[in-house]
């Protein structure tokens, strides 16, 4: 039993005995954040309940500092900032653990007139799962993010320019049961407030760089993955920085090994059986082999999804563990993507992105690819073995600007998503390289404020 999760009628009730009294109602931005409002429960229960609450539309149309931006046709000066409608998604309401007498649930967004916002991620989302549905198909996906973690609060962090920082660890921790007992209290605090949150935790383990660990939870269906995966990262940083910690999930937020978030997913039928799982090469069904064909001809056209920022593309570094090669492999590390498991857990792992990635948007990309590669009837080139990384094969984007040109140019893009939603997040990558295009650097000024 999920005694994390909560129906209206045990809302209701835990407010009547006074034990509840704050609903956040969230919705994910362009960059996987969680936005919203904090509501009296009470006020939850008698108007938000049946009608909903508004927004601001320009949620979907700022940059990562908050700031308004041009180039959204669905949000700007011109056409008003006006609101869109936040509808609760009653089947993830849940108790939040880390903060006293509250409730969290997701939204879908709607404009006025009742009809979907195509450009937020969690419909994004929902638009590919109706796609598979239309097939008999359902996708299950499981999530592993990694972040390191500082002795810093994050105001500290801040003050100190993110220079001289203090790691949890001081060398690698990677599987070290020995390292990583120092950060035990901070990661089984974590752990156990998101299995008071309804998510279903299954290990913890350090990784390569120092203060680096990850938290793995139970795969489920797509869209119940992708809000744990956005609830838990929001909260792991809480709770953090309630502990006088900072958490960070950037891919690459130094010189070491970045933060990877694998994607494994599977596909099910209609009556619930794995389908990817067959007779044929290296235990793949005919449509499974299809699908793993669909990612890795798309890899390329949709890196922008699995990694959306500047600093998404300094963690594609040879022998790091991030992949540079579109190739595939069985059960091999150094490929983009990866056959893992056995029999009727068979699936794909895509290790493109990092831990910045806003999973909806991820989530969608490998099932629009996999679409493209059954309904093609793609062909599956021999999986390769050996280090990826000389094999001389075509990789990944080495930039934010390549990987844009390729989802501008993207035939396959503009069919699963829509022109309006192909147009929204390039410009979300325009505008972004545009601040960075307009920064000046440390790195610039110690190169050249006294030398050139």
């Amino acid at each position: 039993m999920n005694t994390g999760m909560l129906s209206v009628e045990e809302l209701r009730q835990e407010v009547a005995a006074g034990r509840i009294d704050t609903v956040l109602l969230a919705v994910a931005d362009m960059q996987g954040r969680l936005q919203g409002k904090r509501l009296s429960a009470r006020y939850f229960l008698a108007e938000v309940l049946r009608h909903g609450s508004e927004g601001c539309d320009y949620l979907l149309a700022v940059d990562v500092d908050m700031n308004t931006v041009d180039g959204y046709a669905m949000s700007s000066w011109e056409r008003g900032y006006g609101d869109f409608v936040m509808n609760p998604d009653l089947s993830t309401l849940r108790r939040v653990p880390w903060q006293e007498g509250t409730v969290l649930l997701m939204a879908d967004l709607a404009w006025e007139d009742g009809t979907d916002v195509t450009a937020s991620p969690r419909q994004i989302l929902r638009a590919q799962l109706a796609r598979l549905e239309e097939r008999g198909l359902r996708a299950y996906v499981g999530t592993e993010l990694e972040f390191v973690v500082n002795d810093n609060s994050y105001e500290d962090a801040w003050n100190r320019a993110y220079r001289d920082l203090t790691p949890a660890n001081q060398y690698n921790v990677d599987y070290s049961l020995l390292g990583t007992a120092r950060v035990e209290p901070l990661l089984r605090r974590i752990r156990r407030d998101m299995e008071g949150a309804g998510l279903y935790v299954e290990s913890a383990k350090g990784e390569c760089n120092l203060g680096q660990h990850e938290i793995a939870f139970r795969y489920a269906e797509a869209l119940a993955t992708c809000d744990n995966h956005s609830i838990y990262k929001n909260g792991a940083k809480e709770i953090a920085a309630q502990e006088g910690r900072s958490i960070t999930f950037m891919a690459k937020p130094n010189q070491r090994e970045g933060n990877s978030c694998h994607i494994h997913l599977s596909l099910r039928g209609a009556d619930g059986e794995p389908v990817m799982a067959g007779t044929g090469r290296h235990g793949l069904s005919e449509l499974g082999a299809r699908f793993v064909a669909g990612q890795l001809d798309r890899l390329r056209e949709f890196t922008m999804l699995y990694a959306p920022n500047i600093n998404s593309y300094k963690r594609y570094v040879p022998g790091s563990f991030a992949p540079t090669a579109v190739k595939w492999g069985v059960d091999n590390r150094t490929c983009s993507l990866r056959l893992v498991g056995h029999g009727l857990g068979l699936r794909v792992e895509n290790r493109v992105p990092g831990g910045d990635v806003n999973p909806y948007l991820a989530v969608s990309a490998m099932i629009a690819a996999g679409l493209d590669g059954i309904d093609a009837e793609l062909p599956l080139p021999e999986p390769y073995e050996g280090n990826a990384y000389t094999s001389g094969a075509e990789t990944v984007p080495h930039t934010l600007r390549d990987a844009l040109a390729l989802f501008e140019g993207s035939k396959a893009a503009r069919e699963a998503f829509g022109e309006d939603v192909v147009a929204h997040y390039a410009n979300y990558a325009r505008v972004e390289l545009a601040a960075f295009d307009a920064a000046v650097t440390d790195w610039e000024l110690f190169r050249g404020y006294e030398r050139l």
